[in-house]
């Protein structure tokens, strides 16, 4: 791997993890709102993070 993929690598990460992060956070906040919707805000929130992730993979791809 050269520099340019750790660059590739590392800026393609960081979108992914804030996202997640932000995800993550709302959906507990949306919990703890509206307890008896966890199971819809589950399935919701997995699938978020879920395209997000698939962002940071296109970027590890992209690397090599």
């Amino acid at each position: 791997m050269t520099f340019t993929g750790g660059i590739i690598i590392a800026v393609g990460g960081l979108g992914p993890a804030l996202s997640i992060g932000m995800i993550g956070t709302k959906a507990v906040e949306a919990i703890g709102r509206n307890p008896e919707a966890s199971g819809k805000i589950m399935v919701n929130m997995l699938i978020a993070m879920a395209f997000a992730e698939s962002i940071a993979i296109y970027s590890l791809i992209l690397a090599f």
